[in-house]
């Protein structure tokens, strides 16, 4: 598993396993992961195949890096949301911290939703799932009525449907990430409300 500090965007330039990693999903959004070598990998980077292989041996291993690298937040996010009271502050930083985290990591959530045999393959696709319940739980309070806690999970929806569903609204990203964070945070405070 990757140190947690892979993650700081500074660091994370410069730094050739990075640059591997960014250069490899470019591939793979563009002709496939199955199409992609690692051959491709390192010419496109103008790097040798035993330079590339220095950080990583297989395709696997760098969608897998990849992976642990930009869900690492969502780890830390979780660990802070279990050490706090369920207040409604608390909820709804939890959402504005989450939308932030997604728009980090949506070059990787294309690739998800682009290559799902190869994300059931690698079983990124439970790793996934997992940190999505972890999420779910630090916003539902565990005694909140159906209704709320539907309300909860339907803000974590609206949050990954910004990603894929709102790339064809009309509008700059910015503007319709912050419409996506406002609909979810009506949803958790309606829900906090209810409890």
């Amino acid at each position: 598993m990757g140190g947690t500090m892979d993650g700081t965007k500074q660091r994370r330039r410069g730094n050739t396993r990075q640059r591997i990693q960014d250069v490899a999903l470019e591939l793979f959004a563009e002709q496939g992961y199955e199409k992609t070598s690692l051959r491709e990998i390192a010419e496109r980077l103008e790097v040798t195949k035993a330079a590339l292989y220095y950080h990583f041996k297989t395709k696997e291993e760098i969608i897998v890096s990849l992976f642990e690298d930009l869900t690492q937040p969502i780890e830390d996010l979780i660990e802070w949301g279990r050490r706090q009271p369920h207040t409604l502050e608390t909820k709804q930083e939890i959402v504005r911290r989450y939308s932030e985290v997604l728009t980090d990591a949506a070059p990787l959530f294309r690739f998800m939703q682009e290559n799902q045999a190869t994300v059931r393959e690698l079983s990124i696709g439970e790793m996934f799932k997992d940190r999505m319940l972890g999420i779910r739980d630090i916003i539902i309070d565990p005694d909140a009525d159906l209704v709320d806690q539907v309300r909860c999970i339907s803000a974590l929806f609206t949050m990954h449907a910004g990603m894929f569903v709102l790339k064809d609204l009309e509008g700059d990203p910015e503007d319709k990430r912050r419409a996506v964070l406002e609909v979810a945070t009506d949803l958790v405070t309606q829900a906090h409300k209810g409890a």
